[in-house]
């Protein structure tokens, strides 16, 4: 009696194009043939064919996100494969990476690959090593293949050639050439003429708005429809600087002649160019007089660019920024956080970037300059995109664990009412001034108390042993650690006093550190109700 254990094997079919998958007889049914056939020869072995195909059609195999293959790799961890046969070994992936992960998951699983043209086996080193020489070659053609591609896109946008991608307003492609829709067209001239004559892309915004102009309506080939939705600020200003409505494509730092016919005359689109430059040097100017220096820069978490303004109470100035749904009346498009003081978020963030690039530059709007490329204000989280420059400088450090470009710096918006909250003061006490603490000093304070909480932590937790390690990896004195830690004992009624500005003006880090452990006698030191 025969007692052969049977083998199951499955069959992986791929091809990167479905180009002819519509055939009574494509590619992968090739591929799956030959591999069928190469089974019943090793019937003998008790080689069978399970009935389940894999097959992706059109899908690159320089990843492994594809359906049949995942299918797969499901069906091999539930043990219902023994042997996966395919046509060539670059069916299965021509990343060598991912060839060595899938290996290593086969050799997991006792699971054997066969290639019918090659015919190797994974199950021994000697077929290992080989298949791991012909994965590198695929990768290689692969790469070969991509630099190609790349060269062939640039010598045509180099000769002013279309090469696909997203349509701009005012033309269409058909039969891969692109020429003019004069009912879109006619709406971007309306633009540049309505924004020479307004001055200002809020200002244009506004009027869009107001006409019910909006972005290009585009059909996907899954026939979802996109776009027709209001101008948003970045899509607009890249409309008006756009060359490709002059004639012109831009690669790289080249201007080149293109193939499409121009919308505008050069007369207007060099007026608007000129405008534009003036209104950003405008700004310039103006948040380096304002001091106002994240202005242009800001958002809050609706996605809305927040504006500076200001307001003088009994002959004091005070700055802030101020959401723009909130100055147009659209309350409910503003993000969580409309409106917030000025000084406090500048120092958040110069406080942080300083930190961060471990510099300590004096003058703020250099800071910003240099190293700011946005920020975006959330109720309780500040998150800080640094620029180009700040992040290549810090992508090197393998302590970075956090996105390098990013910076998220807690914070609390202070309460609206602090300049009637404040802790009273004690009956006996010497004369406390009635006005809030000042929103730098509060900033300051808070950071402090957290910093000492962190540490404290880190020390209850064992990540730390001692506060001299503390000391050593901030590059300060043990003192400062010690008075720094002494914050985190402070009693929650101070605490909660610093974060929302309802201290006494006069209090700070200096004579709120090292205080007595008794809340009580922290409130008695600083002459306050207990």
């Amino acid at each position: 009696m025969n007692d052969r254990k049977s083998i199951r094997c499955a069959i992986y079919t791929r091809v990167s194009t479905d180009l002819g998958l519509d055939q009574n007889f494509n590619s992968l049914d090739a591929q799956y043939e030959g591999a069928s056939s190469y089974i019943k020869s090793q019937a003998h072995a008790g080689w069978i064919q399970l009935r389940k195909r894999y097959d992706d059609g059109g899908f690159s195999g320089g990843s492994t996100d594809r359906p049949a293959l995942q299918q797969l790799l499901t069906d091999i961890q539930e043990g219902r494969i023994d042997v996966i046969i395919v046509y060539k070994v670059d069916r299965l992936t021509r990343s060598l990476a991912d060839f060595a992960k899938l290996v290593e998951l086969f050799d997991k699983h006792g699971v054997s690959f066969v290639s019918v043209t090659q015919q190797f086996n994974t199950t021994t080193s000697m077929g290992r090593l080989t298949l791991n020489v012909l994965l590198s070659f695929a990768q290689f053609e692969r790469e070969v293949t991509s630099e190609r591609i790349r060269d062939k896109i640039a010598a045509s946008k180099r000769k002013g050639l279309w090469v696909g991608g997203v349509v701009p307003l005012g033309y269409k492609a058909k039969d891969r050439k692109i020429t003019i829709a004069e009912s879109e067209a006619k709406t971007v001239r309306h633009i540049y003429h309505r924004y020479l004559e307004l001055g200002s892309i809020n200002a244009l915004l506004e009027d869009l708005r107001k006409g019910k102009i909006t972005t290009k309506r585009r059909s996907l080939s899954t026939g979802k429809v996109i776009g027709g939705i209001p101008f948003g600020r970045g899509p607009l200003s890249h409309l008006l600087r756009n060359r490709f409505y002059i004639g012109e494509v831009k690669y790289k730092n080249e201007i080149l002649r293109g193939e499409q016919k121009p919308i505008l005359d050069r007369k207007l689109f060099d007026a608007v160019q000129t405008k534009l430059d003036q209104q950003r040097q405008a700004t310039a100017t103006a948040r380096s007089n304002s001091g106002a220096f994240l202005m242009g820069l800001i958002f809050d978490d609706g996605g809305n660019r927040m504006t500076p303004t200001s307001k003088i109470k009994k002959g004091v100035r005070y700055r802030y920024y101020i959401s723009t749904a909130l100055i147009q009346g659209e309350s409910r498009k503003a993000g969580s956080a409309a409106r917030v003081p000025a000084p406090l978020v500048e120092k958040l963030v110069i406080d942080a970037v300083q930190k961060r690039l471990k510099q300590n530059e004096n003058d703020a709007a250099l800071v910003v300059r240099d190293h700011i490329a946005r920020v975006e204000v959330g109720l309780k989280t500040l998150k800080i995109h640094l620029a180009t420059k700040a992040s290549e400088r810090k992508t090197t450090q393998k302590s970075q664990r956090s996105k390098p470009n990013i910076l998220l710096v807690p914070w609390s918006k202070p309460s609206s009412k602090v300049a009637r909250e404040i802790i009273p003061p004690a009956r006996s006490s010497r004369r406390i001034d009635k006005r809030p603490i000042r929103s730098e000093t509060r900033a300051k304070l808070v950071q402090a108390i957290a910093q000492g909480r962190c540490w404290v932590d880190e020390l209850v937790s064992g990540s730390v042993t001692s506060t001299q390690q503390i000391a050593s990896r901030e590059q300060c004195s043990l003192r400062q650690v010690n008075l720094t830690i002494s914050l985190a004992f402070l009693s929650p009624t101070l605490v909660k006093a610093a974060v929302d500005g309802h201290l006494p003006r006069g209090i700070g880090i200096s004579n709120i550190r090292d205080l007595p452990y008794l809340w009580a006698a922290q409130h008695r030191s600083l002459g306050l109700q207990a």
